[in-house]
């Protein structure tokens, strides 16, 4: 019979452990601590402190940084749980020394990092940059929405939040109305109870709204009509992602093509990107001349980013300030032949939806027939469209129109097929388009477009997608970062930014110098 050496859990052993024999040459905690100790200067932090004469030791900015950032490395960014760690992780003694912070000062010396975050963005860029790790030729701008540490249930204009405290009164009324009339007995005790911890429930959130809507106005949109604020967070949004609507920030990163190091980064609280273009792109000057690059990194580099950030007013600040950028529109897959096919899937979809809803579509100006002298037209119905103007002018296009009588379309059994709003709209109209002006200047979309259509300009944008999206996919996938856990936008661009560093460490640790 088989004999094994006997053990037991039931014991423990003290071990003689030095700090600096756990932390070993090659290792990722080996680069982060040489590097805050030998080549990151962090005087910057020393402003916030006033004790050199009376008050209490502070925590060395050295030892905090450290853990902090070797947390974010293995996805944990919870305080507590990095103050866990630091008792019962041996790397993580050993990069603190053994001191053991508190929960509270670590959540603090983040949340306060609003000046020293930049500074320190920017020693490690320095860092990269004398590594040879950023090659400024070509830089890809791109966002990664991110959920917030707030509920979207919460968001809404305050007509909204209005309409919710109302029903919520309303059912705080009803459970207090069927109490008093019902019969206090003993086999109603614990629905009873349950109701009443839902009308605490209920009177909290009441009081909630109601101290939000005293305080606080809507947001305006661009629109100039009221969008969705957030109590918990105002100043996140919701937006729209490939997995469903979040509540949260939108991180924007510009990234170096080289080594995918990332050169500028700042968490917004808007999905919509046309507005960030320019100062992601401002940004991205301003940090390569604080570490010494006086001449402007875009005189050679390329520019790249996706149709989120298309608008002509973005194309023509790039033409203006002369970028040579490879922006594409929402338009630009339809016009390659190579994805001539990508909508076979969503066609079929589409139809299959018509079939069961019983709809067909409305009829488009190609199902009308039109003669070559253009003196009328035929509509599927088979009545006559007659000519309502000759030289109609559209945003410099120039264009015949049609109008039907009334008594064609007024009886006609194609109405639902022809006019969007048949039960308001009389009768229907075609224009025919024949060209443009001579007065018609070419936009500045249209110039982007005719440069990103060239042989040359998809070669270009088609390198954006491996430039830009592997960030995201090593912070988020990779590293574990994939949301945001401080609310307004100070405190989670800090957070952002303390992502980017991260990466960027990362780079410098598996690219750059062998410190030894």
């Amino acid at each position: 019979m088989a004999r094994y050496k006997s053990y037991s859990y039931d014991q423990g052993i003290l071990l003689p452990v030095h700090f600096d024999r756990q932390i070993l040459p090659g290792t990722f905690e080996y680069t982060l601590n040489y590097l805050i100790d030998n080549e990151l200067d962090l005087s910057v932090f020393d402003r916030r402190f006033k004790n050199d004469e009376t008050g209490a030791p502070a925590y060395d900015p050295k030892i905090l940084l450290k853990i902090i950032l070797y947390a974010y490395s293995r996805g944990i960014i919870s305080s507590r749980k990095i103050e866990q760690v630091c008792r019962e992780n041996i790397i993580f003694m050993a990069l603190s020394a053994d001191t053991r912070p508190h929960f509270t000062t670590i959540a603090n010396f983040i949340s306060s990092m609003e000046q020293e975050i930049v500074d320190l963005f920017l020693q490690v860029l320095l860092v990269c940059d004398e590594q040879g790790l950023i090659g400024k030729q070509m830089f890809a701008i791109d966002g990664c929405k991110l959920p917030s540490n707030a509920s979207k249930q919460w968001s809404g204009t305050k007509e909204d939040f209005k309409r919710k405290a109302a029903r919520m009164e309303k059912a705080i009324r009803r459970i207090v109305n069927s109490h008093k009339a019902s019969d206090k007995s003993a086999s109603d005790d614990d629905t009873r109870a349950r109701e009443k911890q839902y009308v605490k429930t209920l009177r909290k959130r009441v009081k909630k709204i109601r101290g939000w809507l005293d305080d606080n106005d809507d947001k305006i949109g661009k629109s100039g009509r009221p969008v969705k604020s957030n109590i918990t967070d105002n100043e996140s949004a919701k937006m729209k992602t490939s997995k469903g609507v979040i509540q949260g920030y939108n991180g924007v990163t510009a990234v170096d093509s080289t080594h995918q190091v990332i050169v500028a980064a700042e968490a917004f609280g808007q999905g919509q990107e046309h507005d960030l273009l320019k100062p992601m792109i401002g940004q991205t000057r301003e940090n390569f001349k604080s570490i010494g690059k006086q001449k402007d990194v875009f005189q050679k580099a390329k520019l790249t980013a996706d149709s989120g950030f298309h608008n002509e007013a973005n194309m023509k600040m790039l033409a203006e300030e002369g970028i040579d950028a490879y922006v594409a529109d929402n338009k630009f897959r339809k016009r390659d032949k190579r994805f001539s096919d990508i909508d076979r899937y969503k066609e079929e979809s589409r139809k299959q939806r018509r079939r069961q809803q019983g709809y067909r579509g409305l009829y488009k100006p190609a199902d009308f027939y039109f003669p070559e002298d253009l003196s009328y037209c035929i509509c599927p119905a088979g009545k006559k469209l007659y000519r309502s103007g000759g030289n109609i002018v559209y945003k410099g296009l120039r264009s015949v129109r049609f109008k039907a009588p009334k008594s064609a379309c007024s009886v006609c059994n194609q109405r639902s097929k022809c006019l969007r709003y048949p039960e308001r709209t009389a009768i229907r109209q075609v224009a025919y388009f024949i060209g443009c002006t001579k007065e018609k200047k070419e936009t500045f979309t249209e110039k982007m477009k005719r440069k990103i259509d060239s042989v040359k300009g998809r070669a270009i944008y088609s390198m954006r997608i491996a430039v830009s999206e592997p960030p995201f996919a090593h912070i988020r996938s990779i590293i574990g970062l994939d949301r945001f856990t401080l609310r307004t936008k100070v405190k989670v661009d800090i957070q952002w930014k303390l992502f980017c560093i991260i990466h960027n460490l990362k780079k410098i640790h598996r690219y750059g110098a062998v410190y030894t």
